[in-house]
C-alpha cells in the first residue's frame, strides 16, 4: 500500500471524518461571530456559577474535544456552519480566546441567555444578549488596537458574519415559567412577541453601529416540541404544546418584519433563519433524513427523557443519529448538521428571507 495520497483524495478522507461536506479551501469571509443561548454555547458559562453548564460528559461524547460546554453530543449548529463556510478550526468560546482569534471571531453565547436581562435568572449566572454585545464592543476595541484605526476594523468587521439566535429561553424561561415570572400576566402573547422585538431591534442597532453588516438573525424554534414540553404538557407524549408554538411563531413572524426594516440601514445585510420552519419540515419527515426518534431525549431522565435533562455521566442511547434530541431541550448533532445544512444552503424558498448563508457570505 502506497505511504502518500494523493491530495485530492486526502481531502476527501479529511472530509469524510467531519461529517459536513464542504471544500477546504480559504475561508468564503475572514471572520465569524456568533451571538446566542444554550443552542450554540461552546463554553462560555463553564467557569461562571451557573446551573446552565454542559462541561461534563456525556456532552460532546461524539466531539473530537470531549465535554467542551456544547450542549449536545456533538457539533452544535455554528460548529456545522463554520466548516460550511470554509473554516478549519471551530469558533472558539469568547471566555477563553486570544487577541489573534479576534481576527477570524469568536462566540459568545451563553446558555440561559435571554434578550430580556432577568430571562434565565432562574438558573443562576449568564450572559444575556446585552451583555454579549458589551463584551463584543470590548472585542471591537482589541481589533482597533490590533489592526491599527478605527476604519481598518471597520472594513475587516464589514466582511464577517455574525449569527444572532436569541428569544428561546424568552419563553422557556420566562414568559411560561409563571411561578418564577410575571411577563405572562403582563403581556399576552402579541404584546410579549412585540416587547421582544422592540428590544432586540435597538439591541441589533447597537451591533450595527459596531461594525456588524452581514448578520444572520436565527429564528426561534419548536420549543413546544422539545422533550421537556412534552414530559410536561403533551397528554400523548407526542403532540406539540400549540400555546407554547403559537406564541413563538408570532415572535418570529415579527422577526421577519424587523429584518426588512434593518435592511434600509445603509449597508446593511440582515436575514432570517427559518429555524421554526425547517424544523417543522424534519418533524413532517423525519425518516428522510435518518431520524427515527423525535419526541425522546437520546440522554435524560422521566417521561420522554425530558423531565431532567442529561446528568454527569448518564449512559445515553447507542443510535445518537436517529435521534432529534440529544436531551430535554437541545437537538443532536445529526439535527443541527440538517440544520446547519439548510441555513446555509437553503432548500426550500422559505428556509430563509431573504437569503441563505451562502449568499450572505458573497454580498
Amino acid at each position: 500500500m502506497p505511504r502518500w495520497l494523493p491530495a485530492a483524495l486526502l481531502v476527501v478522507v479529511l472530509l469524510a471524518t467531519t461529517g459536513v461536506a464542504v471544500v477546504r479551501a480559504a475561508p468564503q469571509v475572514p471572520c465569524y461571530f456568533v451571538f446566542g443561548d444554550s443552542l450554540v454555547d461552546n463554553g462560555n458559562n463553564n467557569d461562571i456559577a451557573s446551573l446552565a453548564r454542559a462541561n461534563y460528559p456525556p456532552y460532546g461524547i461524539d466531539f473530537a474535544g470531549g465535554a467542551t460546554g456544547r450542549f449536545s453530543n456533538g457539533l452544535t449548529t455554528v460548529d456545522a456552519i463554520s466548516r460550511l463556510l470554509g473554516f478549519d478550526n471551530y469558533i472558539p468560546a469568547y471566555a477563553g480566546a486570544n487577541s489573534d482569534q479576534l481576527l477570524t471571531g469568536v462566540n459568545f453565547a451563553s446558555a440561559a441567555a435571554g434578550i430580556r436581562d432577568e430571562t434565565g435568572q432562574q438558573l443562576g449566572q449568564r450572559i444575556s444578549f446585552g451583555g454579549q454585545l458589551q463584551n463584543y464592543q470590548q472585542a471591537v476595541q482589541q481589533l482597533v488596537s490590533i489592526l491599527g484605526d478605527e476604519d481598518s476594523a471597520a472594513s475587516h468587521l464589514s466582511q464577517c458574519i455574525f449569527t444572532v439566535g436569541m428569544g428561546s429561553n424568552d419563553y422557556l424561561n420566562n414568559y411560561f415559567m409563571p411561578t418564577i415570572y410575571s411577563t405572562s400576566q403582563q403581556y399576552t402573547p402579541e404584546q410579549y412577541a412585540d416587547a421582544l422585538i422592540q428590544q432586540y431591534s435597538q439591541q441589533l442597532r447597537v451591533l450595527y453601529s459596531n461594525g456588524a453588516r452581514k448578520v444572520a438573525l436565527m429564528g426561534v424554534g419548536q420549543v413546544g416540541c422539545s422533550p421537556n414540553e412534552l414530559a410536561q404538557h403533551s397528554p400523548d407524549g407526542t403532540t406539540c404544546v400549540a400555546e407554547i408554538n403559537g406564541a413563538i411563531d408570532l415572535f418570529n413572524r415579527k422577526l421577519v418584519a424587523l429584518v426588512d426594516q434593518l435592511n434600509s440601514l445603509p449597508g446593511a445585510h440582515f436575514t432570517y433563519i427559518n429555524f421554526y420552519g425547517i424544523f417543522e419540515d424534519i418533524l413532517r419527515a423525519p425518516g428522510s433524513n435518518g431520524i427515527t426518534v423525535t419526541n425522546r431525549g437520546c440522554c435524560g431522565v422521566g417521561r420522554n427523557n425530558g423531565q431532567v435533562t442529561c446528568l454527569p455521566f448518564q449512559m445515553p442511547c447507542a443510535n445518537r443519529n436517529e435521534y432529534l434530541f440529544w436531551d430535554a431541550f437541545h437537538p443532536t448533532e445529526a439535527a443541527n448538521i440538517l440544520v446547519a445544512r439548510r441555513a446555509y444552503s437553503a432548500r426550500l424558498r422559505s428556509d430563509v428571507h431573504p437569503v441563505d448563508l451562502r449568499t450572505l457570505a458573497q454580498l
